[in-house]
């Protein structure tokens, strides 16, 4: 079996390359044409905010002057009518595309959960994975296209508003200028931290999710076990570091947004001053001292939008690194595609020659040097616990490839094959009998989908599954419970089986299939077992006396190497260790 989540390491988080603007370009990128049209809006949404000062300063003189203040008025009003309209739909259109942002992220993440290696997923953490398709997918949504926005319309209008100052006073601008190199300053030194930060933050979510899949998938054995307490700190403490980053992020946040009010605060408060003494020597008009405060007070929405925008830019980019790692990981993709037909249904032949392997380099070797043939009818595999059998399964679909030696079916390395034809031409029962959650038709159907009523009421006859069918309130369309945890194990066994021979493979693997059914249900799954061995090749990892005594073939399996092979009576007579498990292991499992 693979190692344990303890044995093997997991990804190192902080040794992975940092997220860059580049990858963040790189999801906007499919949507640039709509997000041009976004970001136009908005930033026309902006000029005519920017404008507003210009005009008010006309009403101001317009007061002085006594002459009418309709046009002025009408023109303001107007601008603060298309300001709103502008910036209402450029927020829409944005936010639509933020919302397509992240639809491709996560399309792209799960095709890219789905096509990792078997060994890459036993390294890994699933719950962590599917943090990374949820939660860090999230932090996309507002940041791919929203905060660049932002940052560039706010940036533009900053430079223009700027400019206007200029262009209105130079004593009063070299005041605002000091202000915002102040603000530069300051978030130069935020914004790292604030990274770091989201990134330890965003890693101890994974975390908590890593726990909370360990704990589910294991929910009876940790209430039976009294572990509720113990595992549940464990949840507690991911939940504490999470919480403990995402204060760090907000503090950091809280300090750069009001250091940088509080300096636009004492810029307007230098700017009325000087303003004022220059207004009462002479120097200035008022209706441009006002003018240049309302430029001021504008200001402080391009301002405040550059920060939020650099921040949330952060959280995007320790999103990415998240999300990248799945990609930088899956550096050896399983192919997919649709298998080609087969033609007829002709019993595949098995061979392995001096087969090593081991699950990672850093662990002992489960295969020394394994041969053996198999070809059509039934070939049962025995042996010790940890004799490599359920090994042999894995390497035949390719769920990992040998150390060394050669794997083949039909003759061809299965390294050559194509996968899905590969696995389209094999069914293959586990050991734990996994359902999914959904309808009992839907667990059938899962390597069928193209399979008609009449199949599956077949394959339901031949695994005894019709009473199980006529107990159920809707049938076959009766949603059975995350795991089927409405049904018996002798139940989901019997589903596996009914799923694995719906699929017609011409080899059927059947990893101790017949564990936890009862005599009777037991003897019914024998025969379709050897009948299903007369049309096809069926190899079993078996673990009773009753189904190895039929088989035409044994191979005994000892410390990850062939020992004997031969039929029953062969073994019986020349083998030590098979008669010995024939008379103990074997024997005392058939009579339980």
């Amino acid at each position: 079996m693979p190692p344990t989540d303890h044995e093997r390491p997991g990804p190192d988080l902080q040794e992975a390359p940092k997220a860059s603007m580049r990858r963040l370009w790189d999801y906007a990128r499919p949507h640039w044409r709509i997000l041009v049209v976004g970001a136009t809006l908005t930033f026309l949404g902006g000029l005519t905010e920017l404008a507003q000062p210009l005009v008010a300063k006309t009403v101001i003189d317009a007061l002085g002057a006594g002459t009418s203040l309709t046009r002025p008025l009408l023109v303001l009003g107007g601008l603060i009518l298309v300001g709103a309209a502008l910036g209402a739909i450029g927020a829409f259109v944005l936010e639509r595309v933020a919302q397509s942002v992240v639809l491709d992220a996560r399309r792209g993440l799960a095709v890219r959960l789905l096509r990792l290696r078997v060994a890459e997923v036993d390294r890994l953490k699933p719950g962590d994975l599917i943090s990374r398709v949820t939660s860090d997918s999230t932090l996309l949504r507002s940041v791919a296209t929203g905060s660049v926005v932002d940052a560039f319309t706010s940036g533009l209008l900053l430079l223009g508003g700027v400019g206007l100052m200029a262009v209105m006073d130079l004593t009063l601008f070299g005041v605002t200028f000091g202000v915002l190199v102040l603000v530069g300053l300051v978030m130069a030194f935020v914004l790292p931290r604030i990274n770091k930060a989201t990134i330890a933050g965003q890693v101890a979510v994974g975390e908590m999710g890593a726990l909370l899949e360990r704990l589910f998938g294991a929910f009876r054995t940790v209430k039976a076990s009294g572990a509720e307490h113990a595992e549940g700190a464990k949840v507690e403490a991911a939940a504490q570091r999470a919480w403990e980053k995402g204060v760090t992020v907000a503090g950091w946040t809280a300090f750069s947004g009001t250091l940088s009010m509080l300096s636009v605060n004492i810029a307007f408060l230098t700017v009325l001053g000087i303003g004022g003494a220059r207004v009462a020597a002479g120097d200035l008009e008022i209706s441009a001292l006002i003018a240049f405060l309302l430029l001021l007070f504008y200001l402080m929405g391009p301002i405040t939008s550059l920060i939020s925008a650099a921040t949330q830019i952060q959280s995007g980019l320790a999103a990415i690194h998240r999300i990248d790692e799945v990609g930088r990981l899956d550096m050896e993709p399983e192919s997919t595609g649709v298998p080609a037909p087969t033609a007829g249904a002709r019993p595949a032949t098995v061979s392995f020659v001096d087969v090593a392997f081991r699950y990672a380099p850093d662990l002992p070797m489960i295969h020394h040097g394994v041969t053996f043939d198999s070809a059509a009818g039934l070939t049962a595999l025995v042996g010790p616990s940890g004799a490599g059998k359920t090994t042999v399964f894995s390497l035949l679909e390719r769920f990992y490839d040998p150390v060394a030696g050669t794997v083949l079916l039909d003759g061809k390395d299965v390294g050559e094959w194509p996968l899905a034809d590969l696995r389209a031409a094999i069914g293959y029962v586990e050991q734990d009998a996994p359902v999914l959650n959904g309808t009992l038709r839907e667990n059938l159907v899962l390597a069928a989908p193209a399979a008609d009523d009449a199949e599956v009421e077949r394959v339901v006859r031949l695994a005894r599954l019709s009473e199980l069918v006529q107990r159920l309130p809707e049938g076959l369309d009766s949603r059975i419970g995350h795991r089927g945890t409405t049904l018996s194990g002798g139940e989901r066994q019997r589903v596996a089986i009914a799923r694995a021979l719906l699929r017609r493979p011409r080899l059927l693997l059947m990893d101790e299939a017949t564990s936890q059914l009862d005599a009777g249900n037991e003897e019914a799954l024998r025969q379709v077992m050897l009948e299903a061995a007369r049309e096809t090749s069926v190899m079993v990892v078996a673990h009773r006396l009753s189904t190895v005594t039929r088989a035409d073939r044994i191979v005994v399996l000892e410390a990850g190497a062939v020992r004997a092979t031969g039929t029953h009576e062969e073994l019986i007579a020349a083998d030590a260790l098979y008669r010995d498990l024939a008379t103990s292991q074997l024997l005392a499992t058939s009579d339980s």
